[in-house]
């Protein structure tokens, strides 16, 4: 298929900028009044398709199996979808407060710093990307913090944006690696932090809320600098209700880069080239999910790095493998995928990889149908957005 085949039309005022929550006016000590948002993860609306049939449910169904016009299902209504036995395969990596700002030596200029990956504990060894780049050369050093105690070298060019950093922090790694995640921040994508208002004025910075938000509440494996957004629905209610019902959770790792959010410059996506992530499989996912598939049940991919990592593992027996090492699957159509039978996504942005991927397990006529529905009933886009289920039905 050709990059073309992804392109809609996606109204600004539909891209999320906050996860869902529910606003409330509180009286403040001096008696005016001030907006709290707090958040509510499961209760965003969630499409739900089905890829046999065709079929495309938004509301609610009454007693009579009839759809409730204007009641829209909602996240946690996941449930009424899986039985004891089934199993959510979910990511488990943990995002780190990847970005942080420095000022350049001699000329104070303030420069972004994006954390990718720690190359050396020992040398303190960090792959990044800045902003602006065309400032910074080997050579130059950076400085974090007021006490100027946290600083960093230059030492290579990657790529045009891309360059290898060597902290220059004399103390134990962990203490380093403690004090420098202190100083970053949510590394929301850019199309959130660029966000213009009105005014033409950026209007929507990374706060200590994201923090917390832009993590699954189940993250335990650091590593990531992205969200698996797909996974940002569950609350730990929603997650004790789907352990009460029997149906089981396995989790794997693989640490989302910014991939997803790089332009594919192609109009053939043969000729697109993917960049690779870090993921691993361990025994114990492999045991519950190969278990649930013999049985029949329903094995849903929580996300589409969920997809790509069973895709990746998945042996020439239908059957998941362990797995620790790299993947650069690049998953479109008409690729079928054949491991999960279902899958919880987002409502991605135009002509991304994610969409891609969500179209090979959909169907691309269903999921992009879906979304021009999305876009009619003012669905949220994005990684804070509503949610999309997809079923084998």
């Amino acid at each position: 298929m050709k990059l073309s085949h992804f392109k809609f039309n996606l109204p600004d005022e539909l891209v999320a900028m906050y996860p869902h929550s529910v606003e409330y006016e509180v009286e403040t000590d001096g008696g005016g009044n001030e907006t709290q948002r707090v958040t509510r993860r499961d209760e965003c609306r969630m499409m739900v398709l089905h890829r046999k049939s065709g079929r495309i449910d938004l509301f609610r169904k009454d007693a009579d199996g009839n759809p409730v016009e204007g009641e829209y299902i909602e996240f946690r209504h996941i449930l009424d979808y899986f039985d004891e036995g089934d199993v959510m395969v979910m990511n488990d990596t943990k995002v780190f407060p990847a970005r942080l700002y420095g000022r350049k030596d001699k000329t104070d200029a303030k420069i972004e710093v994006f954390l990718l990956r720690e190359l050396s504990e020992e040398l303190k060894l960090w792959d990044v990307l800045v902003e602006p780049a065309r400032k910074i050369r080997i050579g130059n050093k950076l400085f974090f913090d007021e006490s100027g105690s946290m600083m960093a070298e230059v030492v290579d060019n990657t790529t045009s944006r891309g360059r290898t950093l060597r902290f220059l922090y004399d103390s134990p790694h962990d203490e380093f690696k403690r004090d420098l995640m202190s100083l970053g921040e949510a590394p929301l994508p850019r199309y959130i932090i660029d966000h213009k208002g009105e005014d033409g004025k950026p209007d929507r910075q990374p706060g200590s809320q994201d923090i917390e938000d832009f993590q699954c509440i189940y993250a335990r494996n650091e590593g990531a600098v992205t969200a698996p957004a797909a996974g940002l629905h569950f609350s730990r209610e929603l997650m004790k209700r789907l352990e009460i019902k029997g149906v089981d959770t396995a989790f794997i790792t693989l640490h989302c880069s910014l991939l997803s959010f790089t332009p594919i410059e192609v109009e053939d996506l043969n000729k697109h080239k993917m960049d690779s992530e870090q993921m691993r499989i361990g025994r114990e996912a492999c045991d519950i999910v190969n278990k649930a598939k013999e049985q029949g049940r329903k094995i849903c991919a929580v996300g589409t790095s969920v997809v790509k990592a069973t895709e990746t593992a998945m042996g020439t027996d239908g059957m998941l493998k362990e797995y620790d090492g790299w993947t650069g699957k690049f998953i479109f159509p008409p690729y079928k995928t054949g491991f999960a039978n279902s899958m919880v996504g987002n409502f991605y942005h135009p002509m991304s990889t994610l969409l891609m991927t969500e179209c090979s397990f959909g169907g691309y006529d269903l999921v992009m149908e879906a979304y021009r529905i999305a876009v009619e009933h003012g669905y949220k886009f994005g990684c804070y957005g509503d949610a999309m289920l997809i079923l084998d039905d």
